[in-house]
């Protein structure tokens, strides 16, 4: 039988990167988020990755955020 709590989730990801939040770049203000899944039993601590933000024009860390 399934248990209650899923192993796999999903998560967002956000850029902390400040470029776009302090108004750097004023044509496209914004904040680069993504989707994705991860093994709670394998990662059980925040996920961070390098991923490409559209505000920044670069590959920056995007942190795991609550939903």
């Amino acid at each position: 039988m399934a248990k209650g709590k899923d192993v796999r989730v999903r998560v967002i990801l956000e850029c902390t990167s400040w470029c776009a939040r302090n108004g750097v770049n004023k044509e496209s203000p914004g904040i680069s988020r993504y989707i994705t899944q991860k093994n709670r039993h394998n990662t059980p601590s925040r996920l961070e990755l390098r991923k490409f933000c559209r505000y920044c024009h670069k590959h920056t860390i995007h942190g795991e955020i609550k939903k």
